[in-house]
């Protein structure tokens, strides 16, 4: 059932008189504007333990030169980093109240497609997995990162009920933890293929999946982001508050994106191979907040290099 919306002074979130550039208030959700600058870290460091291993202190100049600048942004994982936080079920609410103390907006990380052999609920992945005929967990993601399996969403035994079940408990986290949105990764299972995946999945179940866990966020008071899935961003615009898009100049893609910002949401963008200076004039032109990653995709704290 849906949370009902409370006021925005309630909720301590500035009035639309009291806003920031940054931020777009239209009811208790927060939801970022376009051009909205982002920080893109999920792996932590004892650097930072006091503040769950994220640096919340970060400015850096950017692309375009002058001062440096700080993200009003930060998108960060659910738990703190296992090193700082001696296990790996510690949520990361240090991470959140030094972002909100610094006037900026925490979104949540989950991976909802594919299934993490580090997190604290995988054994309850992979006993259902065991006790529904194998039905639940497929190929490895890449070989990048091994140490997940692309989830088979269809729901011919039951799989996808279970996963938005699971993955209610954690938008349920975030919620918990004070996060102001939440990041659903690896919700494009459709566009790889049985070959990549290990499964089949349609077009249309991946619309429910994906729709279900917009549905998710909303009713827990929180904004959502649409993770790649390309392909789908106009059938999905309306149900997501902004985007989230890795290498999209990589491949030759980000215009599928421009029905997010022809919306008023925002398009956080990132480029792990590519150089800032061949994508950034472009990504001004397309009003994207974009910044550069190590191309190892690594997500520290640093380097940090926004476009502007």
């Amino acid at each position: 059932m849906a949370t009902a919306l409370m006021p925005v002074a309630a909720l301590g979130l500035a009035t639309p008189s009291q806003a920031s550039p940054t931020t777009s208030v239209t009811a208790a959700i927060w939801r970022p504007a376009v051009g909205s600058r982002w920080q893109y870290q999920l792996q932590g460091t004892k650097a930072y333990a006091s503040t769950g291993g994220v640096n919340v202190d970060i400015c850096e100049v950017p692309q375009s030169g002058g001062s440096c600048v700080r993200p009003a942004v930060f998108d960060i994982d659910l738990y703190a980093a296992e090193e700082v936080a001696g296990n790996n079920k510690t949520l990361n609410t240090a991470a959140v109240k030094a972002i909100h103390a610094k006037g900026a907006k925490a979104i949540c990380y989950i991976d909802a497609g594919s299934i993490e052999d580090f997190r604290p609920d995988y054994k309850e992945f992979t006993d259902w997995d065991a006790s529904h005929g194998k039905s639940l967990l497929g190929k490895q993601y890449s070989d990048e990162f091994p140490n997940e399996r692309w989830a088979n969403i269809n729901n011919d035994k039951g799989q996808r009920d279970f996963l938005l079940k699971m993955m209610a408990a954690r938008v349920d986290r975030c919620a918990q933890a004070g996060f102001d949105g939440v990041e659903f990764d690896v919700v494009n299972a459709h566009e790889e293929g049985k070959k990549v995946t290990g499964w089949t999945i349609t077009p249309a179940t991946q619309l429910v999946y994906n729709r279900a866990l917009a549905a998710l966020a909303h009713g827990r008071g929180l904004s959502v982001a649409l993770k790649n899935d390309l392909s789908q961003a106009e059938e999905l615009v309306s149900s997501f508050d902004y985007a989230v898009n890795e290498e999209c100049f990589q491949h030759d893609e980000c215009s599928d994106l421009n029905v997010f910002i022809k919306a008023g949401k925002p398009v956080f963008h990132v480029e792990y191979a590519t150089s800032p200076s061949s994508f950034c004039a472009k990504s001004k032109t397309l009003k994207f907040s974009s910044l550069k990653k190590p191309s190892d995709y690594s997500l520290y704290d640093k380097p940090y290099r926004p476009c502007r």
